[in-house]
């Protein structure tokens, strides 16, 4: 058993985090506060291949696997998690969607333009009544002449109102219930489909979140994404792959927090000394390192598995409900170590404060990934 990383993936790891470094972190509180999408970030981050990270080179992506991924997104939310949630949601939901399920023509049209970082992905399956009972879409898909005609809305898409892509999910037959759920492919501009309201956010302010809306929205036989009737299973094959997403965005907040609270705690004095010298300041930090290690290796278990072609439905429920916990976790006691100061905007942890909590909800939360760890340490489905 090797626990380190090859050199290739220490170099990704590396360019990834001068990269944020040098061109996010001295504009990111601009984004946050003008909840503005960081248009000219992520195509710096295009150009070096990470809007197509798990993609192979014969559909431009980088060709890289999970652990790479996680790599990457590790560090980039080290510095800011909005970036990183972007950058999630367009590899893993969206543009592995169409990878994965599509036909060679729909890898083509989308997965190209995608992985260059051309495009931008939205991935959406949340409605405003189907939360985290996903299956219960409201949206109707309806057989028109060799195409189809969707009403509905979308709600807490990830690109919702930037994205020049979409794949949402639509009841295509009633009488199958979630079995009756398809997928589909829509451009952005097509007749009928708009973005709703864009969410004002506590957090993750600079990744844009808001609705989709299908008004007699009409598509062409081939948007269909997949098999008639296989949308919400394919959905959840996605997401297996997706909460390896935020549990690495998770251990990532986790590190800035222990990053950032060492350096303070060695440079802020009381009572004459570093407060790095107190007991129960040490305790802290101990337990923040303790949690963000034991994170980090559940995530990159789920990855080398993932890699490996191994079913990681457990495994990616582990990671992200350990890792989006743990990393809620160490945010506040990062925000308590900064004392008055970590409430304020002029110190990052007030930013991770507010960030980390979605890791607890974005792509099932906690309490939907104790069911799924609890069905198949009893040998069910997770969808069942």
């Amino acid at each position: 058993m090797d626990f380190s990383f090859p050199p290739e993936t220490e170099a990704i790891r590396q360019t990834v985090r001068e990269f944020a470094e040098r061109e996010i972190a001295p504009v990111l509180m601009r984004f946050d506060e003008a909840q503005e999408h960081p248009k000219e970030i992520l195509q710096g981050l295009a150009e070096l291949g990470m809007m197509g990270i798990l993609f192979p080179p014969e559909y431009d992506g980088a060709g890289l696997g999970y652990v790479e991924y996680v790599a990457i997104l590790e560090e980039l939310a080290r510095v800011d998690g909005s970036i990183a949630l972007s950058v999630a949601a367009h590899n893993s939901l969206c543009t592995n969607h169409i990878f994965t399920f599509g036909s060679e023509a729909q890898r083509q049209k989308y997965v190209r333009p995608l992985a260059r970082g051309e495009k931008l992905g939205a991935w959406s399956l949340t409605e405003p009544t189907a939360g985290s009972d996903a299956s219960d879409t409201k949206t109707v898909a309806r057989k028109d002449g060799d195409g189809w005609v969707l009403n509905g809305s979308k709600t807490f898409a990830t690109h919702g109102s930037v994205a020049d892509v979409a794949v949402v999910f639509a009841l295509s037959d009633r009488s199958a219930a979630k079995k009756g759920i398809s997928a589909f492919v829509i451009d952005k501009g097509t007749p009928g489909f708009r973005p709703g309201k864009k969410e004002n956010k506590l957090g993750m302010r600079a990744s844009d979140t808001s609705e989709l809306v299908m008004e007699d929205c009409r598509l062409p036989a081939e948007a269909l994404l997949g098999q008639e009737g296989q949308g919400f299973v394919n959905a959840l094959q996605i997401l297996d792959g997706g909460r390896i997403s935020i549990a690495a965005l998770a251990v990532g907040i986790a590190q800035g927090c222990l990053d950032h609270s060492l350096a303070y705690a060695k440079e802020r004095e009381q009572f004459d000394r570093p407060i790095a010298q107190f007991q129960a300041v040490q305790f802290m930090l101990a337990d923040m390192a303790v949690q963000t290690d034991a994170a980090r290796w559940l995530t990159y278990r789920a990855a080398d598995m993932k890699d490996r072609g191994l079913s990681v439905t457990q495994a990616s429920s582990m990671a992200k409900l350990y890792a989006g916990e743990a990393a809620v976790r160490s945010a506040n006691t990062a925000v308590q170590i900064h004392g008055g100061y970590g409430f304020t905007k002029d110190y990052p942890v007030e930013k991770y404060y507010r960030d980390v909590k979605l890791c607890t909800i974005g792509e099932g939360t906690s309490e939907i990934q104790r069911l799924v760890i609890a069905r198949t340490l009893l040998g069910r489905r997770a969808a069942e």
